[in-house]
């Protein structure tokens, strides 16, 4: 009986064929060349040399020479700060666009918002450096807007511009999806076009929302073209004070900080998961994790 039993069809689809064993070595090959750098740049986190190529040991020294020196957490504290406002920012607007581009799909102007959006995204970042750098020093020095003098805002308003864009089609693609009769009923309710916002729309689109909230915040920590542009001596993020290292040497506290920073990019992810996770335990609304990131 055994030996009949493990010839049956249900028997031999337990057993991984070579073509599926070769697409799980494949996969496993592609996730070490995506992630390798990253642990190289763990370990060598570890590193008591005065150079980051050079391992003299292994170490906590370069984690204390990081957050002991005030030029990485300054720039850490500015990268921080900005990725915060101009995800916020940018979830707001591109929320807000996102469902006048999924809900008024038919008007004429919608195809000139979505090609617009969409040439935001293609557009080198090179080019909206140059681009936005003589624009700040236009409005802040000759026509006397201030605020766009300082760094902090260049920044955010810099990073808000191609974020903006990619909630908005994570947004419309949710959207999508998703019927108006819920809307409509509400509105032969007579609730008012807020309260049906505030109470159909906007818990239908939240995992759209924090999944571009947090892939903005993502995009403004790793951003350095266009920060390297438009940031001043007194608003320095982290990205552009490490390519400013480069010229003269890599240190170890660098490593150490980037270490510190991909900590607390894991920290964040675990913190959305467990939100949704905790919603849809106790209403039924939450998704995936997976699934809020595709905006799905």
């Amino acid at each position: 009986m055994t030996a009949l039993a493990s010839g049956t069809p249900q028997a031999r689809k337990r057993r991984p064929d070579a073509a599926t064993v070769l697409l799980g070595v494949w996969g496993v090959l592609g996730f070490l060349f995506l992630f390798f750098p990253v642990l190289v740049i763990v370990a060598y986190s570890f590193n008591e040399g005065r150079l980051l190529q050079s391992y003299q040991g292994f170490g906590l020294g370069a984690y204390a020479d990081a957050l002991t020196n005030s030029a990485i957490t300054s720039g850490v504290q500015v990268s921080i700060y900005v990725g915060v406002f101009s995800a916020l920012l940018s979830a707001v607007l591109g929320s807000l666009a996102g469902v006048a581009v999924a809900r008024r799909a038919g008007a004429r102007w919608i195809g000139w918002l979505t090609a617009l959006l969409g040439l935001v995204m293609v557009t080198p970042e090179i080019v909206n450096a140059v681009s936005l750098l003589p624009w700040f020093v236009t409005l802040g020095t000759e026509w006397g807007l201030t605020p766009l003098n300082a760094g902090i805002v260049r920044l955010i308003i810099a990073h808000s511009l191609f974020s903006c864009a990619v909630v908005t089609f994570i947004v419309r693609a949710r959207m999508a999806g998703l019927s108006e009769s819920l809307e409509e009923a509400a509105a032969d309710l007579g609730a008012p076009p807020l309260r049906r916002f505030l109470d159909i729309t906007f818990p239908l689109m939240r995992p759209a929302v924090i999944s571009g909230a947090l892939l903005s915040f993502t995009l403004s920590l790793d951003n350095t073209v266009l920060s390297s542009f438009v940031s001043t001596a007194d608003a320095t993020p982290f990205p552009v004070y490490v390519f400013a290292s480069i010229r003269s040497a890599l240190r170890p506290s660098i490593a150490a900080m980037s270490t510190l920073m991909l900590l607390l990019t894991l920290v964040a992810l675990a913190l959305v998961a467990i939100v949704l996770v905790t919603a849809r335990r106790r209403t039924g609304e939450g998704m995936s994790l997976a699934s809020t990131l595709a905006g799905g």
